[in-house]
């Protein structure tokens, strides 16, 4: 019986050292609040009785401790079980898609879908898309990736949309996904050189109702905070990756060394890119680095947008959603996620603020994904 109780009680008080993030619990209230039931008196009573039992005292002990220890592990787990529950019941309405993802490995766009995808555990195929010919998508008058085809009849395009419209899919579960492509309506217009492109309206926001608002944006300017940074992503922080990653002649190269190697290249082709690329997107980043007007030392700019970003999650958050990343984390970590391995990610990772968050961001990925 002795060594029964230490074995429980061992096990019990390794669970409540890892409940702390609980908040509420009290063991002692609660394992008192059983015993007082058991001997049918208040909570004072059975501290007197075990204090004037003399033959077999030990194991009335042990069972008052064991029988509120028994009820504190079971409704840990319950709540353990819960959370588990509400965190993969929007993933589990998403898996009847069967989801198609035309990409490149290296495109900061696509690793954000992929983020998206990964962190609310929905299967996909991949379909490696080459940079050159791009015949994998030939059957699209939609020439840019990512595409994302949903149980191969339905397209969408454009990376904010992709993830807006399946995030109001998880939610909003009584609609189709052409349903609520129709709220992202695609729109021709000219940017700032005179080319046409292709818009799409609404696309930073989740189509949720206010049954639900709540539930998923609980504070009261937590859903304007995600699409101000979605689109801070997009507008801002992209623009900021080819002029750091192809910042010196060394740099271009080793840049174009990954993207050879992740992407769906020939021999030649691979060749070509390499050293003709590297050489080429030297020279582009000059001229991005005059249209975006970054500084002369283009880290100085990427260091302060991600310190920025850290500044806005504040201390006393994990992540811009709170204790669970958000849009804007998905958004955001996709974005910085295509510099690993190069040498602008460790020096971004050396010089800012970002890592403990950028670790927490990998850690959730990780653990969805499985």
């Amino acid at each position: 019986m002795a060594a029964l109780c230490a074995r429980s009680l061992g096990k019990v008080g390794r669970l409540f050292s890892h409940s702390t993030s609980f908040s509420g619990w009290n063991p002692v209230p609660l394992s008192t609040r059983l015993c007082a039931r058991a001997h049918g008196g208040s909570a004072q009573g059975p501290a007197r009785a075990l204090r004037r039992t003399r033959n077999g005292g030990a194991a009335l002990r042990c069972v008052f401790l064991l029988g509120g220890g028994l009820g504190l592990y079971h409704s840990v787990k319950h709540t353990v079980q819960k959370q588990h529950a509400q965190q993969h019941e929007a993933a589990d309405e998403g898996r009847d898609l069967k989801l198609t993802l035309y990409q490149y490995k290296t495109c900061p766009f696509c690793s954000k879908v992929r983020a998206f995808l990964d962190y609310h555990g929905l299967p996909y195929q991949v379909v490696e898309v080459n940079p050159v010919m791009r015949q994998e998508i030939k059957w699209s008058t939609y020439r840019k990736v990512p595409i994302l085809m949903v149980n191969e009849s339905v397209q969408l395009n454009d990376s904010s949309v992709i993830i807006s419209a399946l995030m109001t899919y998880l939610i909003s579960r009584e609609k189709s996904v052409p349903e609520i492509l129709s709220c992202y309506p695609e729109m021709k217009a000219k940017n700032h050189s005179g080319k046409d492109v292709t818009e799409f309206g609404n696309k930073y926001w989740v189509m949720v109702d206010e049954t639900r608002h709540r539930q998923f944006y609980p504070e009261k300017t937590s859903r304007q905070e995600e699409i101000k940074w979605r689109q801070w992503a997009d507008d801002w922080l992209v623009h900021l990756i080819s002029p750091n990653v192809y910042r010196t002649p060394a740099e271009a190269l080793a840049s174009f060394d990954y993207i050879v190697r992740e992407g769906k290249f020939g021999t030649f082709e691979g060749f070509f890119a390499k050293y003709v690329g590297a050489a080429a997107m030297w020279l582009i980043s000059k001229r991005l680095k005059s249209r975006h007007n970054l500084q002369d030392d283009v880290r100085q700019d990427l260091y302060k947008a991600v310190n920025d970003w850290v500044a806005a999650i504040g201390k006393n958050k994990k992540f811009m959603g709170g204790e669970k990343p958000n849009l804007a984390d998905l958004a955001v970590f996709g974005v910085l996620r295509v510099m690993e391995g190069l040498q602008a990610f460790d020096d971004m990772m050396e010089n800012t603020k970002v890592k403990k968050w950028y670790g927490r961001m990998q850690n959730a990925l990780r653990h969805h994904h499985q």
